[in-house]
């Protein structure tokens, strides 16, 4: 395998050249593995196949192959029409381990080019201003991301998050490995997936002792790093009480000094140690929008694999657990961050069903793809209907290719 720097053909969303990974057997052209095929009988997403819960279908359980499923998607009129606005995934990370629900062992080029075809389809069913995640470990995620950039352009990444999946060491080998990787990109690009993106709670406390007529505050640093500072943002500040005070080291006053008397006289500035500390702005609870997420989620924020698997035993005590399960707590802040409730999640590896029970628990209409018969029979149907059962918004229904 090698990289070597490729011109971006006209009309492909790559805005410029950019290095592309090659490996044997990997088709020419950018679109090879668009290839839908045709499906009249089958016209409408929303009516294929039987419906399970609900009167009407709105999410769509699909037992195939994930290439098949993501071609009969696209060749459907009006099945989805670029309208999914998070693509998860949690393919097989190419371990060379064999595990009871699936085999994780696939030569590398093969991988590389089922990888490549399937992302190309994704793309078309992705929103303008959709996102794509792709779950991996150390195996194969660094060639992934030559993938990624390829398919969707180097503009397009966004993050890669470092998911803390186990807390416990293993010392068979020579670095315990704790950690997984989610390679986040959006077509459109970072900048314009932010503005429609939602952050995290803000879970800071808030409180009013001034009794200020606009609602709940807490206090923030007036000042900043110096670096790209003006000359107008070093001066001294004097309390109410007069004491005087000069930017720390290396930081200089979040605003000038015109702009500081301003937010003074419309009450927005807090004056700690009785009026003789350093200004503080107030910000308020009503203007708090959401945090924006951190690139490292650890196990007690959002799960483990560990209590991603207590927890299917629990659900299915007279079954084998799945090896490698992600946490409900997990699917749940990705699909919180991606999408609002009513938007279309989409995942073509769709294992027990994490995705689609998270997905239908806040509100989404979701499409899950699953190729194994006893995974659909013992785990993913089963969660679902319990999933529906506690949050029966919109139905969905189950076909098979």
């Amino acid at each position: 395998m090698r990289s070597e720097p490729v011109p971006a053909p006209a009309g492909d969303r790559r805005s410029r050249a950019t290095a592309e990974l090659t490996w044997p057997g990997k088709r020419v052209g950018h679109h090879a593995g668009l290839v839908p095929v045709p499906s009249p009988a089958r016209a409408s997403w929303d009516v294929r196949g039987r419906l399970v819960c609900g009167e009407r279908a709105d999410s769509l359980l699909l037992r195939a192959d994930a290439g098949v499923a993501l071609a009969e998607l696209l060749a459907a009129p009006g099945a989805v029409d670029g309208g999914v606005k998070l693509c998860y995934l949690d393919p097989p990370y190419n371990t060379g381990e064999r595990f009871a629900h699936y085999d994780d062992r696939s030569d590398r080029a093969a991988w590389l080019s089922t990888l490549r075809d399937h992302l190309l389809l994704a793309r078309e069913l992705l929103a303008a201003d959709g996102s794509l995640w792709l779950h991996l470990d150390d195996s194969e995620q660094h060639r992934a991301r030559c993938v990624l950039d390829e398919v969707f352009g180097e503009e397009a990444f966004v993050a890669t998050i470092i998911w803390q999946k186990r807390t416990s060491r293993d010392n068979r080998k020579a670095f315990s490995s704790m950690h997984d990787y989610i390679h986040v990109y959006a077509p459109a690009g970072p900048k314009v997936w932010k503005s429609v993106r939602n952050g995290l709670p803000d879970e800071g406390a808030f409180s009013n002792p001034d009794g200020d007529p606009r609602g709940p505050w807490r206090s923030v640093p007036m000042n900043v790093q110096a670096g790209h500072a003006t000359a107008g943002q070093f001066y001294t500040v004097t309390t109410p009480t007069g004491v005087r005070h000069d930017p720390p080291p290396g930081r200089c006053w979040t605003y000038t000094a015109p702009r500081l008397a301003e937010l003074v006289a419309d009450g927005r500035v807090y004056w700690p140690r009785g009026g003789d500390g350093k200004p503080r702005l107030k910000r308020y609870q009503s203007e708090v929008t959401g945090l924006a997420p951190f690139t490292i989620w650890t196990a007690d924020e959002v799960g483990d694999t560990g209590s991603a698997k207590r927890a299917l035993l629990s659900e299915f005590p007279g079954l084998q657990a799945f090896d490698t399960p992600k946490p409900l707590g997990l699917l749940e802040r990705i699909v919180s961050v991606a999408t609002d409730p009513g938007d279309l999640v989409l995942d073509y590896y769709l294992g027990s069903g994490t995705t689609a029970v998270a997905a239908q628990r806040l509100g989404r209409r979701w499409i899950g793809v699953e190729q194994s018969a006893r995974t659909v029979e013992e785990f993913t149907l089963p969660r679902l209907h319990a999933a529906w059962a506690d949050a029966p918004g919109g139905g969905f229904a189950f076909g098979a290719f």
